[in-house]
């Protein structure tokens, strides 16, 4: 198999190099679909051979069904990554060695988080599961305004070996700063309690499914409790503790001051309403 790869970036020059030279070993056609980066994102990609294709960013959900929709993809199958994703030996392995027809329509793909230089393996995040490789036509993003995942329209799915790192590289001003912008697209999600064209929420479901179980388990637990429950949970029973000083900071702030803040945003918005103090 040798699928399209299409890649997402915005001012990605500190990581999308590495994240090139990994699909390069899967496929010769690889798009990246940037949001009119101010850096060398555009100058590295077309290095690379890659194509690039500018078009405003939304979210992630409209751009990567933009993509699918717009870009000249010849390859019966596709392979999407972010900027900052690197597949490791084994998943490139894994990739290569699939048939042009495989029996799956799609594939599952374990990703780690490696934040301020350190791979994340505890915390119960290690690794999380993405439908990142399908056949053209069989998947397509959801549209969420946050944490928003590929959902598969027809056929079976599978699992491969090995991994992608989530390299962040950000500093952590920019970090946290795009995380007070995802706050606003949870809270926006919340509120909207729409499902059409959604992954659906089931415990005996794939792993994505059983994920999003978990957290409308999660949500149905009080406002400002249920932070500090998830970080309890994560920190101490699913030993994020033993990811160091660079996990201590992770759980603390994506776990408990993120959705600490989510909640926030939601009791400011029942107390005042939409249209502000």
């Amino acid at each position: 198999m040798r699928p399209a790869v299409i890649l997402l970036s915005f001012n990605s020059e500190d990581t999308l190099g590495a994240t090139l030279d990994r699909a390069r070993l899967v496929s010769e056609e690889i798009f990246v679909v940037d949001s009119f980066s101010k850096d060398g994102t555009i100058a590295l990609a077309e290095s690379k051979g890659a194509v690039v294709v500018s078009h405003g960013f939304e979210n992630y959900g409209a751009q990567r069904n933009w993509a699918i929709d717009n870009l000249p993809i010849t390859r019966g199958w596709q392979l999407h990554l972010d900027a900052d994703e690197v597949m490791d030996d084994e998943l490139v392995a894994a990739i290569q060695a699939l048939p042009d027809e495989p029996a799956e329509s799609a594939y599952l793909v374990p990703r780690y988080v490696k934040f301020l230089g350190r791979v994340l393996r505890h915390g119960g995040m290690s690794p999380t599961w993405h439908l990142r490789l399908f056949r053209t036509g069989c998947g397509r993003c959801e549209d969420r305004k946050y944490d928003q995942h590929f959902r598969q329209l027809s056929g079976t799915t599978g699992q491969l070996p090995g991994v992608m790192i989530d390299d962040i590289a950000m500093s952590l001003s920019e970090w946290t700063a795009r995380h007070n912008r995802w706050s606003d697209g949870e809270v926006e999600e919340l509120g909207a309690g729409e499902v059409e064209g959604r992954v659906q929420a089931d415990s005996r479901g794939n792993a994505i499914q059983k994920k999003r179980a978990q957290r409308e388990r999660y949500n149905k637990l009080p406002l400002f409790v249920r932070p500090f429950v998830l970080f309890v949970y994560r920190f101490v029973f699913k030993l994020g503790f033993l990811d160091g000083t660079e996990g201590f900071i992770f759980w603390v702030l994506q776990t408990f001051w993120f959705r600490f803040l989510v909640d926030s945003k939601i009791w400011e918005k029942r107390r005042f309403g939409g249209s502000g103090r």
